[in-house]
């Protein structure tokens, strides 16, 4: 026997679109049979299309005294001949039309109008051609109203950034060893809080910015500081893992809250429950009770090490943003997330809430996004940091503000995303270039005063600019809403 040749894949799959195009070939540019059942479904559906809406219209009796020259549907023989033929036309464009020219034309029979009287009740029979023609007008006029309406709130929905003052350095503030890692400020607006690389929890005096009192006790960075509403308590968590409650009134440490496998990195409090939300290098955030101290909720899901949380009343209550490139929205009675933004292309690192608003925005290298709640719908993009984005603050103004590790300061217009003014921070003397960087920001309560800390051990306090006017800083602002992406 002889051995059976082997051909390679290429030539196999050439043989067989040779076979196809053979088996096919006599075939070629017939067209394809129309089928009659098909046909049939396809004019009776354009049929109750067009004159659905027209089948409860009855003609007033002073009208019809009116259109006698008009053949109705009565006078031609009854239901089956209200509309039975179609217009001819020519059989090619530029061509009189006439009895020798015009293509055949198939009548509508009844059977295609039955889809109207099956779809809503017995078509009338009173009317004539003119009636439809005369309501098809004014339901063709109705709907271009309605488009041109449209149009309009569409050309009008542009909005128009609002002009805020500059923002310029009022005050450096020195005192910490180490790098300033986070920055709070005290629900009665008198105090802020600082912490540190060199384990100091160190609080200042608002107005006057000398320094009141400073806490030791982490071994290891201050990440993030909250100051509770509710009680003089304030909340500090670092890289040593801990979880600490200060008692402002008697200056020492009265809980600690153990379960974070590594470095705690933000925290955040409820704003009507007892309840302190914490996140880490553990890819999770966890939910505690603030008096038994108990662990409520482990929320796990991310992957990555979990950089920022926010807590609000409304839900969904818990906000998460991490190193994953994801935002997880969680329901926190359930425990479970509510919903994953993954818009983001690289780590999320800061997230801020609008105080009036119900929206928020995340930022990242790739981005600052904003999103609306509850679903975390995209709302737009805010574009021109070329650094890694640490901190986010809003003011009720609508003035959000992003500073990034290269040291500069981005002032937005919340509403339009216009960049109304950029800064670059100055290293106190001494210090290298490369501690020229933010790692956190915040505003007030006033909204009037930013505080950011920053990688040259300082404090920097900005203010808005009295001077400032709508003449000697005007809006140079154009609507790219060409460039707006839908993610």
């Amino acid at each position: 026997m002889e051995g059976v040749v082997r051909h390679s894949v290429h030539t196999l799959v050439f043989r067989s679109l040779k076979r196809t195009h053979d088996m096919f070939l006599s075939e070629e540019g017939q067209p394809v049979a129309e089928d009659e059942n098909s046909l049939h479904k396809k004019i009776s559906c354009k049929v109750r299309d067009e004159y659905s809406c027209l089948q409860k219209v009855q003609l007033p009796t002073e009208a019809a005294g009116r259109i006698r020259n008009v053949p109705t549907a009565k006078s031609t023989g009854g239901p089956g001949a209200m509309v039975t033929h179609r217009q001819a036309y020519p059989s090619a464009p530029g061509v009189q039309l006439s009895t020798e020219t015009s293509a055949p034309v198939e009548p509508l029979t009844s059977d295609m109008l039955q889809g109207v009287s099956h779809h809503g009740g017995h078509v009338s029979t009173g009317h004539s051609i003119a009636d439809i023609v005369q309501q098809a007008g004014r339901a063709q006029s109705k709907e271009i109203m309605a488009v041109s309406n449209n149009q309009l709130i569409k050309r009008t929905a542009i909005v128009r950034p609002n002009w805020h003052a500059p923002w310029k350095l009022m005050r450096v503030i020195s005192g910490h060893l180490g790098w300033v890692r986070c920055v709070t400020v005290d629900p009665s607006n008198t105090w802020f809080a600082t912490g540190s690389g060199d384990r100091t929890i160190k609080i200042w005096e608002l107005g006057s910015c000398k320094l009141k009192l400073s806490l030791t006790g982490h071994i290891s960075s201050v990440r993030a500081l909250a100051v509770s509403s509710r009680q003089p308590y304030l909340f500090s968590c670092g890289e040593d893992k801990q979880v600490k409650c200060w008692d402002l009134e008697m200056n020492k440490v009265v809980r600690h809250y153990h379960g974070h496998l590594s470095g705690v990195y933000d925290l955040s409090l409820h704003p009507t429950i007892d309840v302190l939300v914490t996140c880490g290098r553990d890819a999770s955030a966890r939910v505690w009770d603030m008096r038994t101290k108990a662990c409520i909720h482990s929320l796990t899901g991310h992957t990555n090490t979990v950089a920022c949380v926010k807590c609000q009343a409304a839900n969904p209550q818990v906000i998460t943003g991490s190193h994953d490139s994801t935002i997880r929205l969680w329901d926190l009675a359930a425990g479970k997330t509510k919903a994953v933004l993954t818009n983001h292309k690289k780590s999320v690192r800061s997230i801020v809430l609008h105080p009036s608003d119900f929206s928020f925005a995340s930022a990242s290298p790739d981005n600052i996004k904003q999103w609306k709640f509850p679903d975390g719908n995209f709302m737009q993009n805010l574009s021109g940091h070329q650094s890694i984005v640490n901190s986010l603050a809003v003011n009720q103004d609508g003035v959000l503000v992003s500073a990034a590790d290269n040291g500069t300061l981005h002032f937005w217009d919340w509403k339009t995303g216009y960049n109304f003014q950029k800064q670059q921070t100055v290293a106190q003397p001494g210090s290298l270039d490369s501690e020229a960087g933010i790692f956190a920001a915040t505003f007030d309560l006033s909204g009037c005063r930013l505080i950011t800390a920053e990688a040259d051990k300082t404090i920097k306090i900005y203010k808005e600019d009295e001077i400032a006017t709508e003449e000697s800083h005007p809006i140079n602002w154009k609507a790219d809403v060409l460039k707006r992406k839908r993610y």
